[in-house]
């Protein structure tokens, strides 16, 4: 890396490919600026997805095909292990071990030589691999420029990035996304928590994902017995948000307003629409027992109609989400 000068068009290229994967240029805008100093005429970005463990392609250009087991198959191959180790670009075929890897899908489609990049960003995560390819070698300095660019590059493989981060919510509280396959993924920046892989958490969020709300704030009692606030979020979440999901957030709470338990139990009934005899049913209590936790209720909450509670516990997050 020290051997190479930092000219201005160099400096240019590194800005706009910055510019390209914040902007909204995506992989094809960040690398058409890439290649105005790196010389290479197809290139593939493969994704490492944290949740499931595999690689797999998500973008690519100039090839004439991809073949679908090519990334999981070269994620075993010593090359990956060596770029792994070194965060350093690995050159095909002359890297032992790569012959037949480059034989079956490089040679084939008239690639003279491919060099393959581990993408990790600044914070040093690991966020998947890009693949180039060319007719001719590679020039001298090829390896450092792109060995340069992938800080950046790798947000284009980041599938953990949610389209809709969680912004407003405060920083006490820890959040995981899922997918509508109830699939977690941690979301960067943030912290998470062990009540959030409890799994009536992924059911709070796959419910939530099939209705049509944006969001949703509640309380949960865990099977310990301790009070959370949770919140749901709409998301997308996988490369650039094409999974529908959702961002789940929790932190530990005692009841608001002094309410005990099982008001909030009525309270949530109530929110739903249902009468005083529904709710002594659901909740196996006489009518006279919900008409008094009603009566604690109205006071606590100083409200004076089941509508203005009905409003207040929405507005709130007053209600159990799992009743």
């Amino acid at each position: 890396m020290a051997e190479i000068t930092l000219d201005v068009c160099r400096l240019q290229a590194f800005a706009e490919v910055g510019y390209q994967v914040a902007g909204g240029g995506g992989a094809h805008g960040a690398m058409a600026a890439l290649r105005r100093v790196v010389a290479l005429d197809a290139y593939e970005f493969v994704a490492y997805d944290p949740a499931t463990g595999r690689h797999h392609s998500v973008v690519s250009d100039g090839h004439a095909r991809i073949d679908g087991d090519a990334a999981e198959e070269y994620a075993g191959l010593q090359a990956y292990r060596t770029a792994m180790a070194t965060r350093a670009p690995v050159g095909m075929p002359e890297e032992p071990g790569t012959e037949r890897y480059f034989r079956r899908h490089l040679a084939p489609y008239g690639w003279r030589a491919g060099l393959t990049a581990p993408l990790f960003l600044s914070e040093g995560r690991y966020t998947g691999l890009l693949h180039l390819a060319s007719r001719e070698d590679f020039p001298r300095l090829t390896g450092a420029l792109v060995a340069a660019a992938s800080p950046i590059l790798a947000h284009v493989t980041d599938l953990s990035r949610c389209v809709i981060d969680p912004v407003g919510l405060p920083s006490d509280y820890r959040v995981i996304a899922f997918d509508r396959r109830g699939v977690r993924r941690e979301v960067p920046g943030r912290e998470t928590s062990a009540a959030l892989f409890e799994p009536a958490v992924a059911a709070f969020a796959r419910a939530f994902i099939d209705s049509r709300e944006l969001t949703r704030h509640g309380l949960w009692l865990d099977r310990d017995g301790r009070w959370h606030e949770v919140r749901l979020l709409r998301a997308g979440v996988g490369f650039q948000g094409t999974l529908q999901g959702a961002i789940a957030a929790e932190r530990p709470c005692s009841l608001p307003y002094d309410l005990t338990g099982r008001e909030v139990d009525v309270l949530t009934r109530v929110a739903a629409g249902d009468s005083n005899p529904q709710i002594a049913a659901a909740l196996v209590l006489s009518v006279r027992t919900v008409t008094t936790h009603l009566e604690h209720i109205f006071a606590k909450l100083s409200c004076d109609s089941r509508t203005r509670l009905t409003t207040k516990a929405l507005a709130e997050g007053l209600c159990r989400l799992d009743v």
